[in-house]
């Protein structure tokens, strides 16, 4: 219990023999009362008692102890984080407004079932950057990178169908993400990508996309909502040497996101760090507490003087 206890400054504890000598040797200042009723009244209630002696000295040691700055030293834990930085690209094109991708709630559109997916998961990436892109007929940057997962679970609440245009532009929302990840210092650089058709709209060649991710090292996810197969996914997918995922339901996609949440750890190093807490506080309030219980004892001391 007391292993973590320790005094800053141990040297304030010599007043202790100090006050101790004072107290023993030192004569008693007599009193001089001109008014006699006064001096039976002093004498009547200043009768020296263990307990004002037990008050005194608590008072006395409580204070000189807590000159002494008392802490207890715990330990906490130091954590070095290497951050991942990861966007999420997601599809609100036209086709996002179809229902029966949630066999549990069927009048569930599909873009309503990825966004809690997608909340889920921004939620559980407290250790790295997150942003987003949302796309259609057009591309558009939702979030930069941020560690304020709130703010992008807000985010991400907030996206409707057809926001951006009812066509899928898949390969300029990939430049889109680039342009987000290109000046990251971040060791790891994330894309997942979420679309539910082919590219309809995009004015970049893939080819271009391609070259983009390897040149600034970023890997990219592709989901592929209730399709069996999307060429320009399944090539995007090659690019980082990943597979392509398929989502057929609400239940795929939740597990698909479990799947890359393993896939992309953050690596963190716990190391312990001494804090001394400070108790000098507790000390000092018993000190006052003595304090006033001498002053109540000697109420009638103070009042006829």
């Amino acid at each position: 219990m007391f292993e973590n206890f320790a005094l800053l400054s141990p040297y304030v504890l010599l007043l202790f023999p100090l006050f101790i000598f004072l107290d023993f040797f030192s004569k008693k200042e007599q009193l001089r009362y001109y008014m006699p009723h006064v001096k039976f009244l002093h004498t009547k209630v200043s009768k020296p008692t263990s307990l004002r002696a037990f008050l005194k000295w608590i008072m006395l040691g409580s204070t000189i102890i807590a000159l002494s700055f008392p802490v207890c030293n715990t330990q906490k834990p130091l954590v070095k984080k290497n951050a991942i930085d990861i966007v999420l690209a997601l599809d609100i094109s036209g086709s996002m407004s179809l229902y029966g991708f949630n066999p549990k709630a069927y009048n569930q559109t599909r873009l309503d079932a990825v966004k809690e997916v997608v909340h889920s998961f921004v939620a559980k990436r407290t250790d790295d950057r997150v942003g987003l892109i949302a796309f259609g007929t057009h591309a558009t940057i939702a979030s930069p990178l941020s560690f304020d997962n709130r703010a992008q679970q807000r985010i991400v609440k907030g996206l409707t169908v057809g926001a951006m245009g009812k066509s899928t532009a898949l390969i300029d929302a990939v430049i889109a993400s680039v342009r987000l990840l290109k000046e990251s210092q971040s060791k790891s650089k994330v894309i997942i990508f979420l679309s539910d058709g082919e590219d309809s709209s995009s004015t970049v060649p893939l080819v271009v996309a391609k070259k983009l991710l390897q040149k600034y090292h970023i890997k990219i996810y592709t989901i592929i909502i209730d399709q069996t197969h999307s060429n320009i996914m399944a090539e995007l997918s090659k690019t980082s040497a990943t597979k392509p995922y398929t989502a057929r339901t609400k239940d795929d996609l939740v597990s698909v996101y479990k799947q890359i949440n393993l896939l992309e750890k953050s690596p963190v190093e716990y190391h312990t760090l001494n804090v001394p807490v400070p108790l000098y506080g507790y000390f000092l309030f018993l000190a006052f507490l003595s304090a006033l219980a001498l002053l109540f004892l000697n109420k009638d001391k103070v009042l006829a003087s």
